[in-house]
């Protein structure tokens, strides 16, 4: 297997990219802060500029309103094409996620197929099918992970699509917990072949409205059971990759597995009520769960061997296609 240097020598970030980066990543999500806690000193640094670079450019979309979103998606293109091409733009997330991404060789396919996604968002598409669905999660979370890969560094690149079955699977348990947080601001996921054509124009039909219409309730929380079981399926084959993660990285990576995956269960629990209110998983819940993914990370190091020696940078790109799809 061909691969580029391992990524412990790659230069930090400033610091001032590094402190907006922590800012905005601990205001952004407790469940990454926490993972991120739990990695090596560099290696946090730059995952928390890549983080708050994809944080800025969801926030520019969202802000923008209704009638300038895609306006904002062409900006946000142009400021990726001008800093792949090596020019300053004086904004200090901008600037540190250009070091992070020349430091680890981030493709520039990546962050562009992330604003493909938040494109999609932009003209407010509609999913017919669980594979348009996928094709969009590959975007807006599945190159996260990959890019994640060049930040942490691979045993083995065939842990790549792995990666892309992490973000898949958290994409979809985020889709089941917003679903009423999503439809308010006029966004719908719940592909229409989950939804049975009542429920379907039920929720076509007051899209943006204070409050779900009763009528599509028990079809939404249908779509989102299979949803989830379909995220679990995900979860278990992003499993396969971890011991390709340096020791420290799959550690932190596990965490924030443990704890979205924790978000469907308790989902779940509930009986999958997507009128129930947002679900989330309790602070001393999180720290049983640091302690579940420290003991798989024990149980997996005999799994390790198998591995090559060495955590490098990837060379190979993972486009969305068959092997994404694929599910062990």
């Amino acid at each position: 297997m061909r691969a580029t240097p391992p990524t412990g020598g790659a230069p930090a970030p400033s610091d001032a990219a590094t402190r907006a980066a922590r800012a905005i990543l601990a205001a952004g999500s407790k469940s990454f802060a926490l993972a991120g806690r739990l990695l090596p000193a560099g290696q946090r640094d730059r995952a928390a500029v890549v983080y708050a670079y994809c944080r800025r450019a969801d926030d520019a979309v969202d802000q923008a309103g209704p009638v300038d979103r895609a306006g904002a998606v062409a900006r946000l293109r142009g400021e990726l094409a001008r800093l792949y091409a090596g020019e300053a733009s004086g904004n200090v997330v901008l600037d540190g996620f250009a070091e992070v991404a020349r430091a680890c060789r981030i493709p520039e396919r990546y962050p562009a197929e992330l604003l493909a996604g938040m494109e999609m968002d932009a003209t407010g598409q509609r999913y017919d099918t669980v594979e348009q669905l996928l094709h969009y999660g590959y975007r807006v979370a599945g190159t996260v992970g990959l890019m994640m890969c060049h930040v942490l560094g691979l045993r083995d690149q065939r842990a790549l699509v792995p990666a892309v079955h992490l973000g898949l699977a958290m994409q979809l348990t985020n889709i089941c917990r917003d679903v009423e947080e999503d439809w308010r601001l006029g966004r719908l996921y719940l592909p229409a072949e989950l939804l049975d054509p009542a429920g379907a124009r039920n929720l076509a039909s007051e899209l943006g409205s204070v409050r779900l219409p009763a009528g599509a309730l028990g079809p939404a929380s249908i779509a989102v059971e299979q949803l989830l079981a379909l995220a679990d399926r995900y979860y278990r084959s992003a499993d396969l990759g971890m011991a390709a993660l340096p020791w420290r990285a799959s550690l932190a990576i596990r965490t924030a597995r443990l704890v979205y995956a924790a978000i469907g269960h308790r989902i779940a629990a509930r009986g999958f009520d997507v009128g129930a209110g947002r679900a989330v998983v309790p602070g001393a819940t999180k720290l049983v769960l640091v302690g579940r993914a420290a003991a798989a990370a024990v149980r997996e190091l005999p799994a390790r061997a198998a591995w090559p020696a060495g955590a490098r940078i990837p060379d190979r790109h993972v486009h969305f296609g068959p092997d994404v799809l694929c599910l062990p």
